[in-house]
This record gives C-alpha cells, structure tokens and sequence, in this order.
C-alpha cells in the first residue's frame, strides 16, 4: 500500500527521472509535471500530499507558486528545489507556505527522510479536518432532538447569539441539555476550530475549582510542584462552558468578573497578569435572582453573564418529543450493545410519555439503555421499565400526571379491574364497586378509562 503520493515539479527531465526511482522505491506513488501548467492539472486530477518544486520554472517562479498552491490546497506540503544553495530563494518559499528546501543534487540523501516528516504532518492535518467535521457535525445544532416549539424557540435564539461573541448563560433543569447547547453555539460561531472546555463548579472544592480554571504557579500551595495553565489559557481564542456557575465561591466570582470585564487573570501565587480572549458561556439550574438577594451570588456578575438569556424546557413540556428522544436512545443502546435495532411498543411509549421526568433528558436516557439491556426480543416492553414508571398512568382530564402511589390512580386501577372483572357490564360493576352507576361514568371519562 503506498504511504503516499508526490508530485515533482521540474523541467529537467533526468533529474525527475532520478527523484522518481528514489522516491518509488520507499513506496510512495510519484507523478511527474514539467512546468506549473502541468502541475496545476496534476494537482487538480489527483490527491497529491506533498510537491517536490524548482524554485524556476519555464512558465512560473517556483516560490510564487508554492503560496498559491498553499491558498488553494492548504493540506499539501511543498518542498522546494533549489539551485546552487540559494538560501533567500529557500527562505522565502518558507515564508509562503513551502515545508521546507533542499539543493538540488546535492541533498538527495535528505529528501527521503524530509517526506517522510511532510507527509506524517499531511496525514496529521488531514485526520484533524476529519475530526473537525465530526466534531462539527455531532454538536451542530441540526443534531439537537425536538420538534416541540419550545425547544426549536430556544435552538433559533442560539443560532442568533452563535455568530457573536456575546456572554450566553442558559437557564434550565439538570438534565435538560445546556452542555449540547453550548457546543452547538461553540459550532455555530466564528471559534469552532479553537477549543471548546467544560468545567462542572459544582465538581471541585473553592481552591481547586480556582487552580482548574486560573492555574497556578510552582510552589502555590502544597502539591503544586509545577506551573499549570487553567481552562482561560487553554480556551483560548474559543469557548469555555461553566456549568453550575452558581455554585462558584463568591471569591471567585469576583475574579471571573474580572475576566469578562478585561479579559485577564492572575494565577493562583502570580503577581503577572495574563491576557486571554475567550467566550464565555455559562448555565445553572439555580434561581440567580433569588441567589442576588440572599448575598450568594454577585448581582455585577449575573449582569454580565445574562447578557443573552436562553431557557431550555423540561422534558415534561415536550412530551411530544419524547418519542423522537427514546427512538434516537433506542438505537444508539442496541448499535453499542450489538443488538438488533430495538423498537418501542405502543404501550411501552405511553408510559414514558406518561411520567414526570423529573431527571429530563439524562433520566430517560438511563431509562432507554436499561431497557434495551434487559429486553429479550427487538421490541421494548413495559416489563424492562423501572418500577415507577411501568405503574405511572397517563394524565387526568385536568393534566394531572397520576402515579402509582396517588390515591386517584389506585382508584383508576381499581375501577379497571372491576370492569375487566365483569367484561365491560357497567351496571354490574356500579353494584360490586357500591357506586351510583352515573358516578361510575363519570369516573370513566375523567380517567380516560377504556371498558
């Protein structure tokens, strides 16, 4: 299998020649081109990884053509040609673009092992751009789930505020997807190829969770036997997620004010004050407002992080994406299991739209790859659900979500069983429950009952 393919650019034919067979024999696929006409049909034809380039050309100046090369094909590498030791020839294809040079003739004991390093960076290059457009592509916010017109408001005012650089904070209930907005706004902005870094305040402990985000120097504190970039430095340029920002100490709120403000920090034991450039988007599940009036949380900083507010509903008021949810789970819990793509039955999606979800999207995830776990067949069944949820009933009339420990659903239950018991005879079934007949219809079409 070759390792390669390279393109050699010069119009002396026996000097092509010669670089063929050297380059040919260490496996690389070679192709040859006279003069920069040519070598831009080559380039156009075939995927070429790295140019062997004269710096003189019949038709062109070789370190003129290498910048242009570079705009048009920015992954290829070139190498340049050149006559006689012309350094500033050299230096100057460098500065545009060239990989590096070589004399012509007299380098060719270096040429194998200077392709060998371009075409370990092309290849470095190219898995990168791969990684970028998956990357992309899982938290673009085409990938976000729901058709609901909550959700979709809330995707169209990410969209908007993506393409600046505005402050975003995301309000919302654990498990209700703020970190999948953040990197969709991440993907959607002018930063997506810088980094994207996510902390969880809540994780770490006031000193710690200032050294994760500031750095520290060698010699800080105890155990700290090196200097340590914080998230700010490795972010950037890009983004940084802070989730639960209401957690944070109110000491280092005042510094993270600091940074929105003017863009800079000190590390925990500096004295030297580092820039950074770097968006910050914030979420919680707190009640900041409150948080302002009980002296938790600093009311300059909560302006500052809600220059663009974004609320994410709860799973309990998207029911109908419930089921766009617990399919896409489905499938992604049956692919890494390596089981036959699961389907859900209608009794199995009514009892997931039936319950609360106190825990939103992570709850039912759980709940989904559980299933999929236990069930013994291709569909999933009211049996592989937890518990609770098998015995949650769907809601009343009045939108009031019955579970198996209300005192209306045992009722609902009840009533059931008495009319299965007597197949439907309603009259009977008024006798053996001591109810008027017209209270027991009532009953029927308030909890929905099928007799």
């Amino acid at each position: 299998m070759k390792s390669g393919n390279i393109l050699i650019v010069d119009d002396e034919a026996k000097l092509r020649n010669l670089l063929t067979r050297i380059i040919s024999l260490e496996g690389f696929e070679t192709y040859e081109a006279d003069n920069a006409k040519s070598a831009w049909k080559k380039l156009e034809h075939n995927d070429i990884d790295v140019i062997l380039c004269d710096v003189k050309l019949p038709d062109a100046n070789g370190v003129e053509l290498a910048q242009q090369i570079k705009s048009k094909f920015p992954l290829a590498e070139i190498i340049m040609l050149t006559a006689y030791g012309n350094i500033s020839d050299g230096v100057k294809a460098i500065k545009n673009g060239a990989f590096d040079y070589i004399t012509k003739a007299d380098d060719n004991d270096k040429i194998i092992p200077l392709l060998h390093r371009a075409i370990e960076k092309v290849h470095l290059q190219k898995r990168l751009c791969k990684l970028q457009k998956e990357v992309g592509v899982k938290y673009s916010f085409d990938n976000i789930i729901g058709n609901s017109k909550s959700i979709q408001e809330a995707i169209a005012l990410a969209k908007k505020v993506a393409v600046t650089d505005t402050t975003v904070l995301l309000l919302g209930e654990t498990g209700t997807g703020k970190e999948v907005f953040a990197q969709a706004i991440h993907q959607g902005s002018n930063r997506k190829l810088k980094p994207f870094v996510a902390i969880n305040c809540s994780a770490f402990s006031k000193e710690l969770l200032e050294s994760e985000i500031f750095g520290h120097k060698a010699g800080a504190f105890t155990g700290a036997i090196k200097d340590k970039k914080g998230l700010f430095e490795e972010a950037n340029d890009g983004t940084i997620f802070l989730d639960e920002i209401g957690e944070m100490n109110h000491d280092l709120q005042a510094k993270l004010l600091r940074v929105l403000e003017a863009g800079e920090f000190i590390k925990v034991g500096d004295t030297k004050t580092i820039k950074v450039n770097v968006r910050v988007i914030a979420a919680t599940n707190r009640d900041l407002k409150k948080e302002i009036e009980e002296g938790i949380f600093r009311e300059d900083l909560f302006y500052r992080l809600s220059a663009f507010q974004i609320m994410l509903p709860p799973l309990r008021e998207r029911v109908k994406d419930i089921e766009l949810f617990a399919e896409h789970f489905a499938q992604q819990f049956s692919v890494k299991i390596n089981k036959r793509n699961a389907k859900l039955s209608s009794d199995y999606l009514q009892k997931l739209k039936a319950h609360t979800w106190k825990g939103n999207i992570r709850e039912l995830k759980n709940v989904i790859e559980r299933s999929v776990i236990l069930s013994n067949s291709d569909e999933l069944t009211i049996d592989t659900l937890p518990f609770e949820i098998q015995n949650t009933v769907e809601t009343t009339s009045k939108g009031k979500t019955l579970s198996a420990f209300d005192l209306t659903s045992v009722e609902k239950l009840h009533i059931q069983k008495v009319l299965n018991y007597t197949k439907g005879n309603k009259a009977e079934a008024a006798r053996l429950l001591n109810i008027g007949i017209a209270t027991l219809y009532r009953k029927i079409d308030e909890y929905k009952i099928v007799s």
